[in-house]
């Protein structure tokens, strides 16, 4: 190992404070919904840090300070109806921050503290610090649009930081690889007409949003061709996944040659996940991280984004994660993943012809790609 690591991982305490509130499931308490814990809540993702220092994995990353993205950074993304909204709520003490994303007090300011995390990941990596950099933002980001909160998500980390990369840094070609197994409807959003950014999301279908995300969502105007989506059916699993990668992923990024790569990282196509009906396993994570690995070397000189998204499985999320981390920065913790035998052994792990089928008529989507 190099005196100084590869890999930068940013977290904060405040992050596990962010509050969604009682709920069921995501449905707010109330009349006859019992209160319990909302499943976007901070367990997965502080068990996920608790479980990179119980490793030595965290002693061995480097992990920059970070602040608040400002109005400015957030504005380049949000309009700035939604940046009142979200201060005004959040300064009444909580609620409602749009669809599906309870914020409690001080929420603003937690959100805009994970999409500064997304940030300064950016700047850790195009200022050479390290080659890559992991943010555990939370909230998530992939849902928010430029107008409105969604999905849990306030403010879009990923594209703030993106657009941060192109206005600070001079990057001209951004890909963002989203296997989160809802849609990446926001990023989407945001790119739509903007050939600059190569936008792919690898989801379930129609699941969440569920009237977004087919394959017929090329993009408009300049930026037609150059967002492609890679709706699965439910149950797929690791060869399914990793085919994805490298039959349409891997072509899209060699077409387009980007300058930075970026991965809205959701752990939520794991076999354990309660919003998902996915198969992934630790090792799915660990191998879709190389393939981009491999990508960002021969393209852009190894810079890659990672941050964190959905995943609401507390007992699994942290050993997703730690494949990943451990992927990234080269270091092998000893730690094994005590599920993964299990995961590996559904027979749906296999890529069906179907799902063969299926992606090979999804590979028309790269004719669009300049």
């Amino acid at each position: 190992m190099t005196d100084t690591p590869d890999t930068a991982f940013l977290c904060n305490e405040a992050f596990f404070w962010h509050d969604t509130g009682p709920a069921a499931v995501y449905i707010p308490a109330g009349g006859f919904v019992e209160p319990g814990e909302h499943v976007e809540s901070a367990q997965s993702k502080r068990r996920l840090r608790n479980l990179i220092e119980r490793t030595g994995l965290l002693a061995q990353l480097q992990t920059p300070a970070f602040g608040l993205a400002s109005d400015e950074q957030i504005l380049r993304f949000h309009t700035s109806e939604h940046l009142a909204r979200v201060k005004l709520v959040s300064e009444a003490g909580g609620g409602e921050s749009g669809e599906y994303t309870p914020i409690g007090p001080g929420g603003f300011e937690i959100a805009a503290l994970s999409a500064g995390a997304a940030v300064a990941a950016v700047e850790a990596v195009m200022n050479g610090e390290v080659r890559n950099a992991y943010a555990l933002t939370r909230p998530p980001g992939h849902h928010a649009q430029a107008e409105i909160s969604r999905g849990f998500c306030v403010f879009g980390n990923l594209v703030i930081a993106a657009k941060h990369a192109m206005a600070a840094h001079g990057v001209r070609k951004v890909a963002i690889v989203d296997w989160d197994v809802h849609h990446g409807n926001g990023t989407q959003t945001a790119f739509y007409d903007n050939p600059d950014v190569l936008t792919i999301s690898i989801h379930q279908d129609r699941l969440y949003p569920a009237d977004m995300g087919m394959a017929e969502e090329r993009g408009t105007g300049p930026g037609e061709g150059y967002n492609l989506n890679i709706p699965l059916p439910s149950g797929c699993g690791h060869e399914t996944y990793l085919a994805s990668m490298t039959d349409i992923v891997c072509p899209a990024l060699d077409r387009f040659k980007p300058d930075l790569i970026m991965i809205a990282c959701g752990y939520d196509a794991a076999f354990t996940d309660p919003l998902g009906r996915m198969l992934c396993h630790s090792d799915t994570y660990r191998e879709m991280t190389a393939v981009l690995m491999q990508a960002a070397e021969t393209h852009c000189d190894g810079r890659l984004v990672v941050t964190h998204e959905g995943g609401y499985s507390p007992g699994y999320v942290p050993f997703c994660g730690l494949a990943v981390l451990e992927q990234l920065s080269g270091i092998e913790t000893g730690c094994e993943d005590p599920f993964l035998a299990l995961g590996r052994d559904y027979p749906d792990q296999v890529l069906k012809p179907e799902h063969r089928n299926l992606l090979n008529d999804l590979t028309g989507l790269l004719d669009g790609i300049g």
